[in-house]
């Protein structure tokens, strides 16, 4: 049980190699999902094995540890204090290392702002979520429900059984074979607790357990309310050797890249700046160790994505914590996996130097509707056209098929075929022309739109797709923007009905390759439900109201009002 700068003790289990000397760097992972875990568990098995003491720890208020738990509040302070005690114990060679993906990642990312002199090295996987303003949960203003809800229910319950302070060691040992402090969560139907209205209401409505998630779907991402929090923001400082790792289907790696740039630029020494490594993988939320010689990605074959991940991280403790000279910080500064081409590339920064920023521009004579209607997509600006319309009815949203979504029980996630969700008619679709050639998009997406509303505020909702030459749709990257936050996330501002407004989607990164004979395309809409809850286009709060009006949108593209998605070519 380890004390805390405030008196709080955090459990904590510590995994000795039998042998192996005396004084011996430490690998620390700290956990809200169990230290007893069979992953967590693995890991640690693992490091042991190759001469570390591994120490696994339950986060504040979690498990077998003392104190509240809540969401990153405690992790940036409470993690400095972890590492300064593993740091100085007598059996600790003073240098320790961190590890860990999701939220190990994260808490990771929080804690190396506080600058421990004793951390050495870390390997944070997917674990952009520990960023503000978007973090995890609200990228593009919108609530990343399908992600969220489920790992509140599931995962960030408040309230735990536990023993009484005092409890002497032996006894909590002998406990924790018995006992699992954790509440029994049991299936529900997540397709149908997403329907309920008020959004403030789900938890309590399905029976969950007290957790944040009231104020998380409350509070805005421009709200004061955040700052309290350990989230990293583009001013803090770092000062660590980093190997960053994520995955093109991951929920925020576009803000894992952004760590990778941000631990290179707001630096303390040229240890930290120089050393900072990332692997970006194709498959979905912490499953890169997965990849196999056919990786499969939702149902989107991908190829050979195999990579010696364990290597990697071994060497990478061993250099930065034993001091082996051993190679690894020859390997390149950005390691990414081409979807498409299928093979992995190395390259030496982020964005890539050589990149071509090329604006392709929608078009139609007015009948976008459905991948049966007329919209296109090219590079020649547009002249004289009419817009696209859509009517977009909260009570029939549009469905997420696959998509960059953490976790969920219930729905597709990855790449999957889109062409039942282009069947629709609060789908626009664009498409280019078969490609003779093939063409490659690596890096940040994002699309402008001209759009007007017959609603004070609506979603507006983009999604890059590469379509085979058989017609099958896959989704490559996704995005949205709640259009009250079209002037930033820190801000509010309302539509008049009929006026044009220029919004911008982030639609994150990717690395794919369009080849010949494939086809690119861009479907717009307003909604792409369970991912991110839905507007119910009143202008209101969202997420205390029953009750919605149908949004009239129009997307325009013409000479003055030039719609367009902004496509990272690599040549």
């Amino acid at each position: 049980m380890v004390p805390m700068r405030d008196g709080v003790r955090l459990a904590t289990d510590i995994y000795f190699p039998i042998g192996a000397g005396d004084k011996l760097p430490v690998i620390l992972m700290r956990t809200p999902y169990d230290k007893r875990a069979g992953f967590t568990v693995t890991d640690a098995l693992m490091f042991a094995g190759q001469g570390y003491v591994a120490v696994a720890q339950d986060v504040r208020g979690k498990y077998e540890s003392e104190g509240e738990y809540i969401v990153s509040a405690a992790d940036s302070k409470d993690g400095y204090d972890a590492v300064s005690w593993a740091a100085t114990q007598p059996w600790s060679s003073g240098k320790v290392g961190r590890y860990g993906c999701s939220y190990l990642g994260e808490n990771q990312i929080e804690e190396a702002k506080e600058r421990n002199p004793y951390l050495a090295a870390m390997v944070p996987k997917a674990a952009g979520g520990a960023s503000l303003p978007t973090g995890l949960l609200n990228w593009g203003g919108a609530f990343e429900l399908a992600s969220g809800f489920p790992w509140f229910r599931e995962r960030a319950s408040k309230v735990r059984y536990h023993a009484p302070a005092g409890t002497p060691r032996r006894t909590l040992v002998q406990m924790s074979r018995y006992i699992n402090p954790e509440p029994v969560v049991p299936d529900i139907d997540y397709r149908a607790a997403f329907k309920t209205l008020p959004l403030i209401d789900m938890m309590k409505i399905v029976g969950g357990p007290p957790t944040d998630f009231e104020d998380w779907v409350s509070h805005g991402p421009g709200d004061p309310w955040w700052e309290p929090f350990g989230y990293v923001t583009a001013t803090h400082r770092f000062d660590v050797p980093a190997l960053h790792v994520d995955s093109w289907y991951e929920v925020v790696v576009a803000q894992t890249l952004f760590h990778f740039n941000l631990f290179r630029t707001n630096v303390e020494s040229t240890r930290g700046r120089d050393h900072q490594y990332v692997i970006i993988s194709p498959t979905t939320h912490c499953a890169s160790e997965g990849t196999t010689e056919r990786t499969v990605v939702g149902s989107r074959d991908l190829g050979d994505a195999r990579l010696d991940y364990f290597g990697i991280y071994l060497r990478w403790f061993d250099y930065w914590l034993k001091g082996l000279s051993n190679g690894v910080l020859g390997m390149p500064k950005v390691q990414i996996y081409v979807m498409g081409r299928n093979q992995w590339r190395g390259e030496s920064e982020w964005p890539l130097a050589r990149t071509r920023y090329t604006k392709y521009y929608l078009h139609s004579d007015g009948r976008a509707n459905t991948r049966l209607g007329t919209g296109t997509l090219s590079t020649a600006p547009p002249a004289v056209e009419p817009p696209d319309r859509y009517t977009y009815d909260p009570a029939t949203p549009v469905p997420s098929v696959g998509g960059q979504i953490y976790f969920n029980p219930d729905i597709l996630i990855g790449a999957h075929n889109q062409s039942d969700v282009e069947m629709r008619h609060d789908v626009l679709v664009y498409t280019t022309p078969v490609l003779a050639a093939g063409v490659e998009i690596t890096g940040p997406l994002r699309a402008v739109l001209y759009v007007s509303s017959s609603a004070r505020d609506t979603d507006f909702t983009a999604k890059l797709v590469d379509v085979y030459p058989d017609g099958t749709a896959y989704n490559v990257q996704e995005g949205m923007i709640r259009a009250r936050y079209r002037e930033g996330l820190d801000r509010r501002v309302w539509m008049r009905p009929g006026e044009v407004y220029p919004v911008t989607i982030d639609l994150q990164v990717t690395s794919n390759y369009f080849g010949p004979g494939h086809r690119i395309r861009l479907e717009v809409s307003s909604s792409n439900f369970p991912r991110w809850d839905r507007n119910l286009n009143t202008g209101g709060n969202n997420y205390d109201e029953r009750s919605w009006v149908m949004a009239h949108n129009t997307i325009h593209h013409s000479a003055r009002y030039p719609s367009h998605i902004v496509l990272p070519i690599v040549p």
